[in-house]
Formats: structure tokens, C-alpha cells, sequence
């Protein structure tokens, strides 16, 4: 028996955007840049994180074996298009024979419990095979397309008209050259960025090292674009930066005006949603057993973006206990 007075008796939290495919030479700049998942996630109420594509069909297994099966929480992950997932941190041109749809697609029916879809990004070249084909495969296996947005050849609006009601843009509120931002000039929401959002299409933070500022979050926010998932990007260098923890996230958040139980269920059931795993993110009869106690904190308290942009806030979310 615990005593939760006074705390919030949340869902596990899921952190929807991660790089944890660590240790000797697996993907992100050969396994420096990912996080063992069990680093921050125990301590900050999250019993799920997934990864956003570190691997693709050819070292998938090493990932499972080397990362996912030893695990304290529970790791899911999108796999890359590209066959060996993310093995830099700038876009890249590989040939098309890398992008694979039938190898991607047998790799996700053999691990479907692990799998949850597939993804796009950092891709330098003009063509727009290796989108299309993550599609494909994303078809087939009835699971989300996760897009990374750093696609500098493939405006944005391209991007979001290509993009299925369920499908996954992250890095939503980036201000960075290589992509269009959703909040133009005048501070107004882009219309087709509108227009995606009411087709379905999903909106994960993905805040990273570079990809959130208060520029857009905050007027995006005013005007209806909230985000659905609270991913991180989390690897060595934005959790010591203006990301932190996925917590410093949701109270960004709470601070902007956003109410605790949507930010909650942000955190929670819809990414469990749109990842279509049902049984987690909810404290259902017969569910899992992912808890997460939380607190409110009353203070004074500052936050920064990928730009070094300050806001001050009078709360903050820490996690007091994480059960799984």
C-alpha cells in the first residue's frame, strides 16, 4: 500500500521519441550519442520509450539483443527505412538499394510486439523513393509512418499532403533552415499545417537539442496545433540542454496554459494510441501495471528552448514514484 496524497496517480508515462540503440558501434554517430533507456526514464515516471528508427532491418536484432531484451522498462521502437537506421546525425545519401520495403516489412511482422512502425529522416538526396517507400511498408504492415522531419529537399507542406491521418511529424515546433516552420512570419499557424492536423495527421514535440522553440510552441498552442506526444529526442547532448527530462517537457507545458490532465493523457494514452498499443497508457481494470505518482511543485522556475529562449513559470512536474 502507498500513500499518494496530494500526488497525481498517472499512467506510466511513454517518451515517444528516442535514441537508445547504445553501446560498441550500433547507430547515432556509432552508439556515443544514444541513452541506455533505464538512465533517466526510471526516475521521471516513464515505463515506456520508443525508439525513433536508430536501427533498420540489417541490425535491428543486434539492438534487440545488445539493448531491448536487457532492459529494465519497456523499449518499443520504429524502424528505420533505411537499413542500417540512423548512423549519423546529419542527412545522408545513400543508395537507393538501402531503403528496403520487403526486408523493413518482414523484419516488423517478425517482432510485432516490439515494432510499432516505421521511419523517415535525415536523408539527403532529391528523390522521393525512400519517403514513398517508407509508406509502403508503413501500408502493409497497418502501422504509422514516423517522419523526422530533417528532410531539407522535401518542403514541408510536400511532407504533411504525403502524410496518412495517423502518421507522426516530429520536431513539430523546430525553427531550424532545413525545414518551413509551422508558425509563419505573422505568428499565424501555416493553413496547410491546419489542414493536416484536422486530416489526423499527429504532432510529436521531439524537442531534442534543436528542435523546440518557444517562438512556435507557444503560439501553436494559442491557436489549437497541441502536440499529442511530449517525445523527447533524448540522447547525451539534449539531456543537457533546454530538453532535460520528458518531465521539463510537460512543464514547459503546464506553464504555456496546457491543463495537467491533458498533458497527462499527452503523456500517456494518446501516444499509446497512435502507436496502437491499447494495453498501455491507461489504468484500466486488467491493465498493465505502469504507474506513475506525480507532483506538482510551486515555485519559481525557468525553462529554456532549443534557442536558448527563457520563460519563467510558477510550476513544475516531478516524478515522486514510477511502478511498473
Amino acid at each position: 500500500v502507498i500513500d499518494a496524497s496530494g500526488l497525481f496517480v498517472s499512467p506510466g508515462l511513454i517518451n515517444m521519441h528516442t535514441h537508445v540503440f547504445s553501446g560498441s558501434n550500433p547507430g547515432f554517430v556509432d552508439g556515443t550519442s544514444s541513452q541506455l533507456p533505464d538512465a533517466f526514464a526510471i526516475r521521471s515516471g516513464i515505463t515506456t520509450v520508443v525508439d525513433a528508427g536508430t536501427s533498420g532491418w540489417r541490425n535491428f536484432s543486434l539492438f534487440k539483443s545488445q539493448v531491448i531484451d536487457k532492459s529494465v522498462i519497456r523499449v518499443l521502437a520504429f524502424l528505420s527505412i533505411f537499413e542500417s537506421g540512423l548512423v549519423s546525425g546529419s542527412a545522408t545519401e545513400p543508395e537507393l538499394s538501402a531503403f528496403d520495403v520487403q526486408r523493413t516489412v518482414d523484419t516488423i511482422k517478425k517482432y510485432p510486439e516490439i515494432i510499432v512502425g516505421t521511419r523517415i529522416g535525415h536523408y539527403g538526396g532529391k528523390e522521393w523513393a525512400p519517403f514513398d517507400r517508407a509508406i509502403e511498408a508503413a501500408k502493409i504492415t497497418n502501422t504509422p509512418l514516423f517522419i523526422e522531419c530533417h528532410l531539407p529537399q522535401y518542403t514541408l507542406e510536400d511532407q504533411l499532403k504525403r502524410m496518412r491521418p495517423g502518421d507522426i511529424i516530429t520536431h513539430a515546433f523546430e525553427n531550424v533552415k532545413e525545414r518551413m516552420t509551422v508558425v509563419d512570419e505573422q505568428g499565424k499557424v501555416r493553413p496547410f499545417v491546419l489542414e493536416a492536423q484536422k486530416r489526423g495527421v499527429l504532432f510529436d514535440v521531439g524537442h531534442g537539442g534543436a528542435g523546440f522553440w518557444f517562438n512556435q510552441a507557444i503560439p501553436a498552442f494559442k491557436q489549437g496545433l497541441l502536440p499529442n506526444s511530449f517525445g523527447t529526442d533524448e540522447h547525451r547532448t539534449s539531456m543537457n540542454s533546454g530538453m532535460k527530462t520528458m518531465l521539463n517537457v510537460m512543464s514547459k507545458y503546464l506553464n504555456m496554459g496546457m491543463s495537467i490532465q491533458d498533458i497527462i493523457a499527452r503523456a500517456s494514452w494518446k501516444p499509446a494510441q497512435s502507436i496502437k498499443r491499447g494495453d498501455l497508457g491507461n489504468l484500466s481494470e486488467g491493465s498493465v501495471a505502469d504507474i506513475a505518482l506525480l507532483s506538482i511543485v510551486n515555485g519559481k522556475f525557468g525553462f529554456v528552448d532549443s534557442g536558448n529562449n527563457r520563460i519563467e513559470g510558477s510550476r513544475k512536474i516531478e516524478a515522486e514514484m514510477t511502478i511498473r
